[in-house]
């Protein structure tokens, strides 16, 4: 199996993992603040990924990667959970989907500018429709959504776009799992500091689901889906395998009607025929 095939797979592994973030978000803030849930979660892949490193006795990064790391950290362990926690408590976790659609054409863009790929223009021809295409089902089936809301999704997929491509491009060197690791350490000493302050004065009111949801985020949207996600998109280039996030939304509906018995409409499968068409093009020209 060569590179960009191992990549491929790796990648959508990822994109399996990350389909249930945001119900997992929206069932977590419901009874946990968002800067505590934000914090929570950090703190507890950063320790994951300690007695990774120890264990494995990884070497510490460079200096020169420090400046990397922070912006990774910055991206995907603050910004897009900790906008997203804030956005979900506006809209709901269908609605956030919309944004998701254009989270692939994010990462392509960051792509170019920190990666240094330079996909055909057919590429952003077939990435804009596939975002299109997702945006459109999603903003059909979820209905109206708020201001505030919408603007911090679209901080949020900035953010993530921008610390996928910087994660992507230092695991080339370091690897996936390092990678996420030592961002997760980096932002350590802050978080755990946030997550002190901002404890709920009681345990009492916070339900099943809402720890459920924290576990969730904490070990598999923080850490575990990030090793498959690094990998897939180091091998496989940023700007192709990154076009895989637009089978997220759709991964989300098909678990919620195997799991959850609810309808599967035939919108669905329409829509996930045409996003499949998209990313095939798009891998094609990437």
């Amino acid at each position: 199996m060569d590179r960009t095939t191992q990549g491929w797979g790796s990648g959508l592994l990822g994109v399996v993992i990350f389909s249930g973030s945001l119900p997992a978000t929206r069932a977590a803030v419901a009874d946990f603040p968002p800067l505590f849930l934000t914090s929570a979660r950090a703190v507890v892949a950063a320790l994951l990924g300690a007695a990774f490193v120890a264990l494995l006795r990884q070497a510490r990064p460079a200096r020169g990667d420090l400046a990397s790391l922070a912006v990774i950290a910055l991206g995907v362990v603050v910004g897009f959970p900790l906008l997203t926690a804030l956005a979900l408590q506006h809209i709901t976790s269908a609605h956030s989907i919309v944004f998701i659609g254009l989270l692939p054409l994010a990462t392509a863009i960051f792509g170019v500018l920190r990666g240094g790929e330079r996909p055909k223009p057919a590429f952003w021809l077939f990435s804009g429709l596939g975002g299109a295409a997702v945006a459109g089902f999603a903003l059909v089936q979820s209905g109206r959504g708020s201001l505030a809301g919408d603007l911090l999704m679209m901080a949020a997929i900035l953010l993530c776009g921008l610390g996928y491509a910087e994660g992507a491009t230092l695991s080339r060197r370091l690897g996936g799992w390092q990678v996420i690791s030592w961002a997760l350490l980096l932002s350590l000493p802050l978080m755990a500091a946030v997550a002190l302050i901002t404890l709920p004065g009681s345990w009492n009111g916070i339900g099943g689901a809402a720890w459920l949801g924290l576990a969730y985020v904490s070990v598999f949207s923080m850490l575990v889906g990030f090793i498959f996600w690094y990998r897939g998109l180091a091998l496989g280039g940023i700007t192709g395998v990154g076009q895989l996030q637009l089978l997220q939304p759709f991964f989300g509906l098909a678990l919620a009607g195997a799991l959850l018995h609810e309808p599967v409409a035939w919108t669905m499968v329409a829509a996930t025929g045409f996003v499949v068409l998209c990313v095939a093009g798009a891998n094609r020209f990437a």
